[in-house]
């Protein structure tokens, strides 16, 4: 073999062997990538169905139950415009409250239940996750534009 097949050959080699390692390590990229949504995208079906990914928002007040079993818990996470059930299956944090904010990971459930496989609180007083209170600010967004749209047609039928 010629010098210069074997340079081709090295080369050739190289970048397979890169190829290799540039798909492997996208895949675990991949596979570790957990996205959040809000109670509103969820129940708009913006996210992925038998994928994880997180959930965020405040617990809605009076919504925590102990199954009979004794170690699953039901609560609501809403974002004040939708609200969604989450299982969780384990001992919740020290700092998890109702009325305070909430970050769940876990899959969407068939029959609409968020399943949680971990659970994060709140770690002050003032503190709720970046996603969470942008998901919180947008709904009350939303309802604010509800509300004066309602108002303006209301102004208008009565004219």
């Amino acid at each position: 073999m010629k010098p210069r097949h074997k340079r081709i050959a090295l080369i050739i080699g190289g970048l397979a062997i890169l190829g290799l390692v540039a798909t492997l390590v996208l895949n675990a990229f991949q596979s570790n990538l957990v996205f959040f949504f809000s109670p509103t995208q969820v129940a708009a079906g913006e996210a992925p169905r038998g994928k994880s990914f997180r959930i965020g928002g405040m617990v809605k007040e009076g919504s925590l139950q102990r199954e009979s079993d004794g170690v699953t818990m039901r609560f609501v996470v809403t974002d004040t415009d939708k609200d969604m059930m989450v299982a969780y299956k384990g001992i919740l944090p020290d700092l998890f409250r109702e009325g305070k904010g909430v970050v769940a990971q876990g899959k969407l459930g068939d029959d609409g239940v968020f399943a949680a496989s971990e659970v994060l609180a709140k770690h002050d007083e003032n503190y709720m996750p970046p996603e969470a209170a942008k998901a919180v600010g947008d709904a009350h967004e939303r309802a604010a534009a509800n509300k004066a749209a309602a108002e303006a047609t209301a102004r208008t039928i009565k004219q």
